[in-house]
């Protein structure tokens, strides 16, 4: 029993878990209260995820509680760069998110073990630091268990694909873990083709995203660490990029299928 709630997820889980069952009611029931999935409520009250700060919010209103934002700053956030912070902040609460990728896939839609190769890779990495570092970008994939998804629109350079980041079979569950995520009606998957040559994006990953009630904000990625803008020149500089990239792109349904033959050459021999 020592290490059963020895995380600060696994203590605020069980926080949730102590209240819910003093006021007798189901996890559907305060699924239902919170307009979070079941499944989700349960991820939570067993630690293996770490809900939003809306989760909590909306948990310490149906069951008439307090103690349950502190614990959940304790959680991990903090495992993310300080730089890439505000970022993740943006992420939770947009409505839409727009990610140009050319060399990798991008961290919202990566399994763990693709996460863990591609953080592996930074050179002189402790074991600890991967896995706290994996803890947050895990953490960020919440957004899509939100009752109102954000629209993630997401482009990626016909090479990730032949990448075998991780080796043959993480590579196959990554691939297949793509298609699943494009079978959500807020996800979207298109592929820009080697063919085309040199395009707008080739200089690096970006993203954007639109928040309700303020300005538009773009992410840009560099090797050492990121720069987040809300300036409005940058952010309109990084849209006409990422529209310039989209025109090359295959579309959804063209996307999916290169996807899956792609798939198919990461099957498992024998």
């Amino acid at each position: 029993m020592g290490n059963s709630v020895s995380t600060p997820e696994k203590l605020l889980g069980a926080e949730i878990r102590r209240l819910r069952h003093e006021q007798g009611i189901s996890q559907e029931h305060l699924a239902a209260k919170i307009q979070f999935s079941p499944a989700m409520v349960g991820f939570v009250e067993r630690g293996e995820r770490t809900p939003t700060q809306d989760f909590v919010a909306r948990c310490e209103a149906a069951l008439g509680a307090r103690t349950l934002q502190p614990l959940w700053g304790e959680c991990a956030p903090k495992n993310a760069p300080r730089w890439f912070r505000p970022w993740t902040k943006i992420e939770a609460e947009a409505r839409t998110i727009r990610i140009w990728e050319p060399l990798l896939v991008p961290g919202l839609l990566q399994t763990h073990d693709y996460a863990r190769a591609v953080l592996s890779a930074e050179p002189a990495v402790s074991r600890e630091r991967v896995e706290e570092l994996l803890k947050a970008r895990i953490q960020r994939q919440n957004v899509f268990d939100q009752p109102s998804p954000p629209v993630v629109s997401v482009l990626i350079d016909e090479g990730v694909l032949y990448r075998p980041v991780g080796g043959v079979a993480v590579m196959h569950r990554q691939l297949e873990h793509l298609v699943e995520m494009m079978a959500r009606p807020c996800v979207t998957v298109q592929v820009v083709p080697v063919a085309v040559g040199a395009t707008a994006g080739l200089s690096g990953a970006f993203a954007l995203a639109q928040v309700a009630g303020a300005r538009d904000a773009a992410y840009l990625d560099n090797p050492i660490n990121g720069q987040v803008t809300d300036r409005e020149d940058e952010v309109h500089a990084i849209t006409l990029r990422f529209d310039a990239v989209r025109a090359w792109a295959h579309p959804q349904h063209v996307s999916e299928q290169v996807i899956r033959e792609m798939k198919v050459k990461y099957e498992p021999q024998g």
